[in-house]
């Protein structure tokens, strides 16, 4: 079946029935992982009482041999993990303040939207907290620099990237894919999301590679799903929309550029890979109408619902304090929202820099983004507003190491 927009309440109608055919005891199925999924619930409450249920690293302590079997299970248990000091917080803290001149003395505030992006359809545009800049020497000094790529390669071996036949993606290369900036002023209450899941919505349940990644789920064995295994990841494909992201990535991250915590307006995760498994189950039970995948629309985000999954939002936790310099990374099927108000006392800041390996579906993108690099215009995932064409200071093929010549795909 290939992936198509016509008449999607009769393909969902169609997807329903087969399942249901091929898995007849799905009320069951919900029942065992809804437990399951309460179990998780309660350990990350029990996690967030003595720190965090979000798994902290020290970059130090991962750069020469990687994550040990005990890190690796409990990145595998909860979908996303921080790793600190993985750039120098001087460097950092110095290209913060580069990079709000770079926004201020370019004009960024004068400049009046052409475009609009529909992706997040709750998302205010008062003063702007997520910025269309992808070029500035701050973002491609990050997305280059050494450590980003020996923390994206140990990152990249948490998933199973080959078999005895095939080699889904090359774990130690990265492509090197051009995100935004969030800059969160103190008391905005403009950027909250509420909690979703990005790379694919209704594309989950019908579009043939993602039923394969998903395949022991859809027929009721979720315990025998692998949420870091490659297989089939790198074909799915997903409806075209403005900020759906067109590569694969291992991992969605950013790079902290200021301190900042729970309450400053920051990420919230649901650190369970079992949230998934929960959603693609909860979608087929009878209460659900025929022609509906718990509210799931095409060129969205996936979006959890109170109505739905009020389980789920349990889950929900604030990233704990960061620093200049550390990282957050989380899987593409973790749930996560962004906290409705900026409560702390200064700039929430990050670059938006996820590991997005070396493979045929990513290296099809490098040949879109390089020409939008060499021009300065916005990247071709994102809403075409070209920003930088006429921006003073903007990073330049001068500026890429060869590290960055080849994550670009120039090399």
């Amino acid at each position: 079946m290939a992936l198509s927009t016509e008449n999607l309440p009769q393909q969902i109608r169609n997807f329903k029935r087969e399942l249901k055919a091929l898995c007849p005891d799905y009320k069951r199925r919900f029942e065992d992982v809804s437990r399951a999924m309460e179990a998780e619930i309660a350990r990350i409450k029990k996690e967030e009482e003595s720190g965090s249920a979000i798994p902290q690293f020290e970059f130090s302590d991962i750069a020469d041999q990687g994550f040990s079997e005990q890190q690796r299970q409990q990145v595998h248990q909860a979908g996303c993990c921080i790793v600190r000091n993985t750039l120098p917080e001087n460097e950092v803290t110095d290209h913060n303040n580069a990079l709000s001149r770079y926004i201020i003395e370019n004009g960024y505030y004068e400049h009046t939207p052409t475009v609009e992006d529909n992706y997040f359809s709750q998302l205010k545009s008062d003063k702007p907290q997520i910025f269309g800049i992808y070029w500035s020497p701050a973002q491609v000094w990050a997305r280059q620099h050494p450590n980003m790529a020996v923390a994206r390669r140990h990152l990249n071996r948490l998933w199973t990237w080959q078999d005895d036949e095939k080699t889904y993606f090359n774990p130690d290369q990265e492509a090197s894919y051009a995100d935004r900036v969030r800059r969160r002023e103190p008391g905005d209450a403009t950027l909250g999301l509420s909690p979703h899941v990005d790379s694919g919505s209704i594309e989950r349940w019908i579009e043939p590679h993602y039923r394969e990644v998903y395949h022991n789920v859809l027929l009721g064995d979720w315990q025998q799903y692998d949420a870091f295994d490659g297989a089939n990841r790198v074909e799915v494909e997903e409806f075209p929309s403005p900020a759906v992201c067109s590569v694969f990535r291992t991992f969605q991250g950013w790079v902290a550029l200021t301190p900042q915590g729970k309450g400053d307006g920051t990420l919230q995760v649901v650190p369970s890979t079992l949230a998934i498994p929960y959603m693609l189950l909860r979608a087929l039970q009878d209460d659900v109408p025929e022609d509906d995948l718990c509210g799931a629309a095409p060129g969205r985000a996936l979006t959890v619902f109170k109505e739905w999954h009020p389980l789920l939002f349990e889950g929900l936790v604030s990233v704990p304090k960061v620093r200049a310099g550390d990282t957050m990374w989380w899987h593409p099927d973790t749930i996560h929202a962004v906290e409705d108000k900026h409560n702390g006392d200064g700039y929430s800041n990050v670059l938006f820099i996820g590991a997005a390996p070396d493979c045929e579906k990513n290296r099809l993108f490098l040949d879109k983004q390089r020409p939008a690099f060499l021009k300065g215009e916005s990247c071709p995932d994102f809403a075409p507003e070209h920003h930088e064409r006429t921006y003073q200071g903007r990073a330049t093929e001068s500026d890429l190491t060869d590290l960055g010549r080849r994550q670009m795909g120039f090399d």
